[in-house]
């Protein structure tokens, strides 16, 4: 299986318990078997959401403790002048947010198969595949 590029919302899926898509994205974070890898905007997005949207300081440390494991086993891709570029030009042709083509970069930049729980910009637009369906019938290319 090729690697599958985790965006911020899979890895914040995988610790929130109330999102409809935590099981699957807990089942594919803790996955021995695939080999994961992510951006590192993913490190300021968990954070950001952890502080602002939760309202819970505390959850920030072992979601960071998850992208350092994401590290170990993938890579955590830096956001290079090059691949920001390529998020821009991304962004004005699918009219999404820098941040989510900059994960559609990586993904395309490196081969790796972009995992998203961005159903409306990401998934439904086949630029990603959601969590539920890795390897099923909505990953790009199938």
């Amino acid at each position: 299986m090729a690697v599958l590029l985790l965006d911020a919302s899979v890895i914040l899926a995988a610790f929130d318990s109330d999102d409809e898509l935590h099981r699957p994205s807990r089942d594919l974070v803790a996955n021995p078997d695939v080999t994961l890898a992510t951006l590192d905007l993913a490190r300021y997005e968990v954070a950001n959401v952890a502080v602002r949207g939760w309202r819970e300081l505390a959850r920030v440390a072992p979601l960071l403790d998850a992208i350092d494991r994401i590290s170990e086993d993938g890579g955590v891709m830096p956001s290079t002048t090059t691949l920001l570029s390529r998020a821009a030009q991304l962004a004005e042709d699918h009219a999404i947010s820098v941040y989510d083509a900059a994960y559609v970069a990586a993904a395309d930049q490196s081969g790796a198969v972009l995992v998203s729980c961005d159903i409306r910009d990401l998934v439904s637009n086949g630029l990603a595949s959601s969590p539920a369906n890795v390897g099923g019938r909505d990953s790009p290319g199938e």
